[in-house]
């Protein structure tokens, strides 16, 4: 098991060909929220999330908002990642969230990752490379 997980939800597969860059990059585990249960995703020491905009707000991501809010209470001084995908708008979701995860006392790497619906090979690109930053983090 490596000690980076790179864990996302997608309804487009945008956010998820961002995740497989971001893992290949952070030579992490990859996980879809079905394929991993919450108490085992905090077993790792860092954690990029994946979440693509479905709203506005990161709310608006019922089913994966669902899954994070049992990960959430257990992110305390852990390093954490987010990224995603978003088709309409600037982003602001990722600012809710990051706005969340300054409420806690996880430690948010960089600034979100985000690329306009269908990751771009220049997308993919600064995928791999934010995973290899987030490795050395």
């Amino acid at each position: 098991m490596s000690n980076v997980l790179v864990v996302y939800w997608t309804a487009t597969g945008n956010t998820q060909a961002m995740a497989v860059k971001v893992a290949e990059g952070a030579k992490a585990d990859l996980k879809e929220i079905s394929e991993i249960a919450p108490e085992d995703a905090l077993k790792y020491e860092k954690i990029a999330f994946g979440c693509p905009a479905m709203g506005d707000t990161f709310e608006e991501a019922e089913e994966f908002l669902e899954w994070y809010l049992q990960v959430e209470p257990g992110l305390e001084g852990k390093k954490i990642a987010i990224f995603g995908s978003y088709g309409w708008g600037s982003g602001e979701w990722m600012e809710d969230w990051s706005e969340r995860v300054g409420q806690t006392t996880a430690v948010l790497f960089d600034q979100p990752l985000m690329a306009n619906e269908a990751p771009s090979s220049d997308d993919e690109e600064a995928c791999f490379a934010f995973g290899q930053r987030f490795a050395q983090f």
